[in-house]
């Protein structure tokens, strides 16, 4: 796997809950197989470049059937031989604490 995107969407003229189509989008995420991380304020998911990109555009499709303003931010971190970096860039990070809490 080479890209993580980390991607939030949601529509602007659905209401102040707006969660029934952050659910449809995450769906769209789920059902590619691509792995994925939820979070609070958006959704990560990691893949190879054009795979990841159309599922970002079948996300914004599934929104915009029946809107007529989608929000959407989207982050990307590509990098060349990277496996498994949903998992091992939170690790890595995790590891560093763990360390600085020895020292201290």
């Amino acid at each position: 796997m080479s890209v993580i995107v980390e991607l939030s969407l949601f529509p602007l003229d659905k209401g102040a809950s707006v969660g029934a189509y952050v659910a449809r989008a995450v769906g769209v995420i789920r059902e590619s197989g691509l792995p994925c991380r939820l979070t609070p304020m958006g959704t990560c998911i990691e893949g190879q470049w054009d795979e990841v990109m159309a599922v970002v555009g079948q996300c914004f499709q599934a929104l915009a059937t029946d809107s007529d303003r989608v929000y959407l931010t989207l982050t990307a971190d590509w990098r060349r031989g990277r496996l498994d970096g949903l998992r091992t860039k939170t690790e890595s990070v995790e590891r560093a604490l763990a360390g600085a809490k020895e020292e201290a």
